[in-house]
């Protein structure tokens, strides 16, 4: 284990005079960036973005777990600072890579953030350093893609540098978890690295659970996640099952939930969202045909899933046409929500932007309303929605729709006026149920 490269980062993490460089400023990296800072670490963030060095120059936070109050005690006490000058890496003793890991259009993995990143941590890589990657990614990413980018360079992980994997376990809107009270899982490649990331993790946070590879660590992640996908698309399917019975699901899962064993409650809803459920189960399927191995169960959950927004939409055109005698090509909807979950300003795979695509596409005429998020930003999938902006949630407003569709429920709404005003309430949340606001004008869906 013992290098002169192993045992002057080890003192520099002990002392906690070892610089840290969190790579992808974004809902993982901020946070991440300043968790480690409190700690008693020196971070520099390093993004591609120059909009968010302009924030972060005026002190200001873009992630709801980041206050600007945190951020600025961080910048005040000379422990955080921000820049797109990827050359101040080889001042950093450790690296973290929190850069994004999409699908491709066929929904093969996209590694061209970790690569490209990995060959810009290479530029400037020196022996005593760690390399931890934390985007979520298939078992072999960090040891076949990362570690073979920066032993490019001729120096040696284990050795000379070193490198872990640790996934991120981030849940936006979350008031009773944030970066340094929820366990860390950590690996690294061989006894060394694994014994740095110990250390470095265990002074930034509360716990930290180490495993026995980096392959182990990136299996973690996919595995929390595919077991959420798994059990919604469950709930999902019940759901259309219970809905033809004329039986209600949330009912059935309220009652189901009160055993005190063998059962956890999960929740349906329009589709998935966020930047883990819908995206990281098929790094798994991908990875699993190089083994020609079947993920029968996995696909099946992803294709439930991914027809929802459809599902949710056929039913709002079946309750305009029964209700309203309307059909949806002649009918303006509001949809409620276009975050993944309440209480965020998170847009990232939100099945919202879906449901207003699908709408359209059959001939009505779709806006939302969300407290969370003023106006749609750029996406890869929905560029044609840019600039919507959101409307206001006035009595006149909403009386002018044909229906509301309430993808998101916020609790910020006021949804017994919404009722009061709303001709026609699809709620695909049970959030009217929930707060006892059942009337004849709401259908769930």
């Amino acid at each position: 284990m013992a290098s002169p490269s192993f045992d002057t980062l080890s003192k520099k993490i002990e002392t906690r005079t070892a610089r840290a460089g969190v790579i992808g400023l974004g809902y993982v990296g901020l946070p991440l960036a300043i968790a480690v800072a409190r700690s008693g670490f020196a971070v520099t963030g390093f993004d591609i973005d120059p909009g968010k060095m302009v924030a972060l120059d005026g002190r200001r936070s873009y992630i709801d777990a980041v206050s600007d109050e945190a951020l600025s005690a961080e910048i005040d006490a000379g422990r955080f600072e921000a820049t797109t000058d990827f050359a101040g890496l080889a001042d950093c003793d450790v690296i973290i890579i929190c850069v994004p890991t999409p699908l491709t259009k066929h929904r093969d993995p996209d590694l061209s953030f970790v690569e490209a990143t990995s060959r810009s941590i290479a530029a400037h890589l020196r022996p005593g350093q760690l390399v931890v990657l934390e985007s979520t990614t298939y078992p072999g990413t960090t040891d076949d893609v990362v570690k073979v980018i920066l032993e490019g360079t001729g120096l040696r992980s284990g050795s000379d540098f070193f490198v872990g994997f640790s996934p991120e376990r981030e849940d936006p809107g979350n008031q009773h978890y944030h970066t340094a009270t929820i366990p860390k899982v950590v690996a690294g490649d061989g006894a060394a690295a694994l014994a740095l990331m110990k250390a470095f993790y265990g002074a930034a946070v509360s716990t930290v659970v180490p495993v026995s590879s980096n392959a182990t660590a990136e299996a973690v992640k996919l595995t929390e996640n595919i077991f959420r996908s798994v059990n919604i698309a469950l709930v999902n399917e019940l759901k259309t099952v219970y809905a033809a019975m004329g039986i209600d699901v949330w009912e059935v899962i309220d009652a189901a939930k009160t055993k005190p064993f063998g059962y956890m409650p999960f929740y349906p809803g329009p589709g998935l969202g966020g930047h883990c459920i819908p995206i990281d189960p098929f790094y798994l399927t991908w990875k699993s045909r190089e083994y020609e191995l079947p993920t029968r169960f996995i696909e099946l959950a992803g294709e439930i899933n991914s027809a929802m927004p459809r599902y949710v939409v056929g039913k709002l055109a079946e309750a305009l046409d029964i209700r309203a005698g309307k059909a949806l090509s002649r009918s303006r909807v509001l949809v409620l929500g276009l975050a993944y979950k309440k209480n965020v300003a998170d847009i990232r795979e939100s099945p919202s932007l879906r449901l207003i695509e699908i709408i359209e596409e059959r001939g009505g005429r779709a806006d939302y309303h969300d407290p969370f998020v003023a106006e749609i930003p750029p996406t890869r999938e929905y560029q044609a929605l840019r600039g919507r902006k959101s409307v206001a949630l006035t009595p006149d407003a909403i009386a002018g729709y044909d229906a509301v569709l309430v993808a998101t429920d916020h609790d910020s709404v006021d949804y017994a006026a919404l009722a009061k005003s709303a001709a026609l309430i699809v709620d695909t949340r049970n959030v009217f149920n929930r707060l006892g606001l059942s009337a004849g004008h709401v259908i769930k869906a």
